[in-house]
């Protein structure tokens, strides 16, 4: 011992053993078993933060290297040391409906590295009417969640991460209020070409609900892997979401898995190979990413399940498709991003990050 200050190192194996019992309880829970996203209450928890992952269709990416805005998703990416970024981003959902971001890191000496955000959702305002069809003057809508997101890194391959999101909403005369968290890991090979996560999205319950009936939090565990080309300028990206079930479709009366035969009466389901695959493809969403120097990208991406679930009767559309493109300038990352939910619904995002120490300097 020198000093008498060695610092003692915790063996690696340590930490996967508690990540693995914490995944394995998190899939026991009652309050998380079974949930799918899109059946449960405060769907802003589902709402992307990054414009990066809504041009790739996905909810959070696998980076071995995360920026302010990717982090707010993946918590394990905080580690990366992003104090003093900034970043500003807003989505317009529909007509009337705003959904924004605002996020700013800073690193705490002994604490470690924070990430805080706040997200809204606004569904503007409505005229109110009484059953009897009396006016009750304007009211609006709207989604708050504030974001403090904790990140570390174990070793040059190993991180884990936190955060720690209050929520809160308000239509009309009614609130709720809830308290969830996300917990995520992530492996980052030695040549950085490949990184992995896995998360545990929305873990948490209702403190106060909208009528007195609490309801499920969307909670997803789900895992993402990408690789980059040695040679070239292509990111892969493989996300698998909602693993916590298996088979996550439902009854859509426009499209149906099993039909009636008009003539003979018999009723005409998928075969179990045509099943197994519609429900497989439900958990995949992949995308692709092109770097053109260090102040250009283009990106692409595809979700099967938001495809499957929103495609209109007899009319084409690009529902489950999404694009975006971004560049650098003087400090600033601007970045656009245009995903297509269905024929009616193709929200675009943009958003503005900088080193924003950098001015006080």
């Amino acid at each position: 011992m020198v000093g008498g200050n060695i610092k003692k190192r915790i063996p690696l194996r340590r930490y996967l053993l508690l990540a693995v019992c914490l995944v394995s309880f998190l899939c026991m829970t009652p309050l998380v078993r079974g949930q799918v996203a899109g059946l449960s209450t405060l769907s802003v928890l589902d709402m992307p933060s990054s414009t990066r992952g809504a041009a790739l269709g996905m909810d959070f990416l696998a980076l071995p290297q995360g920026a302010i805005d990717l982090s707010l998703d993946n918590p394990s990416l905080i580690a990366d040391r992003q104090r003093g970024q900034a970043m500003v981003s807003y989505a317009g959902l529909s007509r009337g409906t705003n959904f924004g971001t605002m996020a700013y890191a800073h690193d705490f000496e002994r604490l470690g590295h924070f990430v805080f955000g706040l997200h809204f959702c606004s569904f503007g305002s409505f005229e109110g009417y009484t059953e009897e069809e009396v006016s009750t003057g304007r009211f609006s809508a709207a989604d708050y969640v504030l974001s403090i997101g904790w990140g570390r890194a174990i070793d040059s391959n190993f991180s884990i991460g936190v955060s720690f999101k209050p929520v809160y909403s308000h239509y009309e005369n009614y609130s709720a209020f809830a308290l969830v968290f996300d917990v995520a890991g992530r492996y980052v090979s030695n040549s950085r070409q490949f990184a992995a996560s896995i998360m545990g999205r929305n873990i948490g319950a209702q403190i106060v609900a909208f009528d007195n009936t609490v309801e499920h939090i969307p909670f997803e565990l789900a895992a993402g892997l990408s690789y980059k080309l040695r040679n070239a300028p292509f990111r892969f990206f493989l996300n698998l979401a909602e693993l916590q079930k298996w088979d996550i479709r439902y009854d859509d009366s426009l499209s149906p898995t099993s039909e009636t035969d008009p003539f003979t009466g018999e009723t005409v389901s998928q075969s179990p190979a045509a099943a197994f695959f519609d429900k497989a493809g439900r958990h995949l969403q992949v995308g692709i990413e092109l770097n053109v120097g260090e102040h250009f990208f283009a990106r692409i991406g595809y979700n099967y399940r938001k495809a499957a679930e929103m495609r209109g009767a007899d009319v084409l559309n690009m529902s489950g498709f999404a694009f975006g493109f971004g560049f650098s300038y003087r400090g600033f990352d601007f970045a656009y991003a245009h995903n297509n939910y269905h024929l009616w619904q193709a929200p675009n995002y943009i958003s503005i990050s900088t080193q924003i120490d950098r001015f006080f300097r």
